[in-house]
């Protein structure tokens, strides 16, 4: 899995205005076809519309990411690390998907800033009664 960062969230960032600590993370998953633009994908309100529709066991915008994520220093591969708790979805009544990737984004933020773009690189689908399960939900700044 591939992870792309919005540019808008690294100047958040910069600014003070994001807290790993303290804000709401949400992750979302995103409809067939989709592509993230890291320039262009600044907040929730530019990719909200491209979200997987609810349905079948998914509903839009309310999986939040756990409330205490972990932070690391890697000093060996000279970046930081910032690890959630595994998200998951369990399909009823249909398939959930298929869906290229998830966006994080930041809930705590004025304008919802997005965090980046975990891209599956193929899209993924969860049949019924299967479980939708995103692994290792992380964000690593170099």
């Amino acid at each position: 899995m591939a992870t792309a960062v919005s540019n808008h969230f690294k100047y958040m960032q910069d600014k003070g205005d994001i807290d790993f600590d303290t804000d709401s993370f949400k992750c979302c998953l995103m409809a067939s076809a989709y592509a993230f633009d890291k320039d262009a994908h600044a907040t929730w309100a530019d990719v909200s519309a491209s979200e997987l529709a609810t349905g079948n066991g998914y509903t839009q915008d309310t999986k939040v990411l756990s409330a205490s994520p972990t932070i690391t220093e890697d000093d060996a591969n000279d970046r930081s690390n910032v690890a959630w708790d595994n998200v998951s979805w369990t399909a009823a009544g249909g398939s959930i998907g298929p869906t290229p990737g998830a966006i994080i984004y930041d809930d705590t933020t004025a304008d919802n800033t997005v965090v980046g773009f975990l891209d599956f690189t193929t899209e993924r689908t969860a049949t019924d009664g299967g479980t939708f399960v995103i692994s290792n939900v992380n964000k690593r700044t170099t």
